[in-house]
């Protein structure tokens, strides 16, 4: 069973940027189809942005879209979140998540498709 270990996280002012950062401790990495989810404070968990086992199709929320690129290095087994402009409301826990594929090179956006999770990494933006 894939494990996630997510890093990067922390807290930055208003219009800064983060990386976020998924190892998998699996090696067959490409097997998995990949999604970032966050969690703000009282808020519903929310589908952030997904990536396919290729890298060749990528989905994004409209809350990320233009400020968010979500990329994967398959042979480091690695998944990665570029925040950039973040705004306040961008405050969450994110969390990465795995789903496994057999033959389909398809991206995955609803936290329900997918049966792996990482702990997750907070991200604190300061108005």
């Amino acid at each position: 069973q894939v494990q996630l270990v997510e890093s990067g996280g922390g807290l930055v002012q208003a219009g800064g940027a983060l990386r976020l950062t998924c190892a998998a401790s699996e090696r067959t990495f490409n097997k998995y189809a990949m999604g970032w989810i966050r969690q703000g404070p009282g808020k519903e968990r929310e589908f952030v942005a997904a990536i396919s086992w290729s890298g060749g199709k990528i989905y994004y929320a409209e809350s990320a879209k233009g400020r968010f690129t979500i990329s994967r290095d398959n042979a480091k087994n690695t998944v990665y979140l570029q925040m950039n402009s973040l705004k306040f409301k961008d405050t969450a826990v994110y969390y990465c998540a795995a789903r496994v594929v057999d033959y389909s090179d398809n991206y995955y956006y609803t936290a329900g498709e997918y049966g792996h999770w990482g702990q997750g990494t907070r991200v604190t933006v300061s108005s």
